[in-house]
Formats: structure tokens, sequence, C-alpha cells
């Protein structure tokens, strides 16, 4: 019995004295090692890593990389779950626009619904300058030919000074060299828009009848004169009026119905 005891606490002493030069060993730098210390410490890692294996074991961390596992594969399953749903969106704002555009084209055609009309968009707007043109996506294929009135639901555009057989060159109202033959509303006086250069949004208003009675925000509409634009398509309003100390050389300044900065869809009138 004695014996046995004896037997245990050297066994004790041994494994304490062991513990002990593996933790020296363990928190010494590798670098320091000479060629047997080196070789003994690869002898002693794979007991270390043991250790640690049952201290993780025993503490529960194995759970935790299991749970680090288990999170990586829900958050790439939650990543393409993420691109589809962005796909479908993607897919859900082209049909939102492609809908919106028809109701616009529908908007427009029951307005104008006593013309014959085609309908359009822009395709490349040419900016300089001395002139201001536009590209629509429909041609002679179309029935589109020169001198046919553009439109949208706003008010008059302009109109088609060439053809392809799938495009169409519109010269818009807003261009320097456009100009339209038109009535104020409440007078009835007529006049003529010019386009004004370097503006997008305002015309100016000339050959004003010296006896015509101006009113700003008084609207202004084609009056059907000229060949080319049908009778009552509005152009814009009057939004200043400049006086002059020769009443004939007075004019106005007339802001556009269509806002050409924004525009993108319009009507061809064929008929």
């Amino acid at each position: 019995m004695y014996k046995n005891k004896k037997t245990g606490i050297i066994g004790i002493v041994i494994t304490v004295i062991a513990l002990i030069i593996l933790v020296v060993l363990t928190n010494t730098d590798i670098k320091n090692f000479s060629g047997v210390e080196n070789v003994f410490n690869k002898l002693v890692m794979p007991i270390q890593n043991g250790l640690t294996y049952i201290k993780n074991k025993i503490a529960g961390n194995d759970s935790f990389f299991a749970d680090i596992n288990h999170l990586k594969e829900e958050n790439e399953k939650l990543a393409s779950e993420n691109d589809e749903l962005k796909e479908s969106l993607r897919e859900l704002e082209i049909i939102k626009a492609e809908n919106a555009t028809l109701r616009q084209y529908n908007n427009m055609s029951e307005k104008y619904s006593e013309y014959t009309t085609v309908p359009a968009y822009i395709i490349n707007k040419d900016v300089s300058n001395l002139s201001n043109t536009m590209v629509i996506n429909v041609g002679s294929d179309d029935g589109v030919e020169a001198n046919m009135p553009v439109i949208t639901s706003e008010g008059l555009v302009g109109y088609i000074i060439s053809t392809t057989n799938n495009t169409a060159k519109v010269e818009p109202i807003i261009d320097p060299a456009s100009s339209v033959s038109a009535t104020i509303s409440t007078s009835r006086d007529s006049i003529v828009t010019k386009g004004i250069l370097g503006s997008n949004n305002t015309l100016r208003a000339t050959y004003i009848p010296t006896d015509a009675d101006i009113i700003l925000d008084d609207s202004v509409e084609t009056s059907g004169l000229g060949g080319i634009y049908p009778k009552g398509i509005l152009i814009g309003k009057i939004s200043q009026i400049i006086e002059s100390k020769n009443i004939t050389d007075r004019y106005a300044i007339i802001e556009t119905a269509v806002d050409f900065a924004k525009l993108e869809n319009v009507l061809v009138i064929t008929d």
C-alpha cells in the first residue's frame, strides 16, 4: 500500500514537471530553439493541440465553430436570395416604366383623339450654340414625313424636318430657327413666337399688334396658320412683358408648356 502511494506521488511530480516544461517550451519563440529543441517542440505540439481540443470540448467551444460554419452557409444563402430580389426589383422597375410610358401615350392619344398620331420617343438630342434639334425613333416606314407636327400631352413640341426609314429629326419650337404663328388666348391677337438662343424653356413673342392688351400668365396657342401646326395646341404662357419707347418694338417672353429638359415621349400627328 505504501509502495502504491509512493508511486502515485512520483507520477504526480513527473506530470507537474512535464506540464511546466510544456508551458515553458510553448511560450518560447521557436526561432530561439536549437535543432534538438525544434524536434522536441514538434513532438510536444500534437500534445498541446490535443489538450486544446479537450479544453474546447469541455468548454463547448466546438459548438461555437460549428455555429460559425452554419452562419456562413446561411449568409451565403441570404446573399443569393438578395441578388435574386434585386434582379426582380430591376425587372419590376422596367415594367413600371413601360406601363407609365404606355399610360402617357394613351393619355396623349385620348387628348388628341381628333388626330391620327404615331407614338415615339426621343433617342438623341443635338444641342449647340446655333441649333437645338432632336431625333425620334419613328420614320418613313411608320408613315412619318417632313412638316408633320410633334406634340405631347402638355402642348406643342415642334415639327419633323427630315426622316430616314426608322428615324426622324425634329425641330423644336425652342430652336432659334423656329417660328410659330400663334394666338393669345384671351385677346385672340395674333403673334409670332420664336426660339431664343441658349434657352430651352422660353420663347420670344414678336409682331404684337400695337392695340393688343397683353396679360401676364395668359396662355398662347397655335393659330392654325402657316400650314404645319393645327389650331389650338398649347404653346405656353406669357411670363414677361418687355415694353419699349416705340410700341411696335415691344415683345413678350413665353414660358413653354413642355418641359424640354425632361421630354422623352411624343406623338407625331400624321393626319
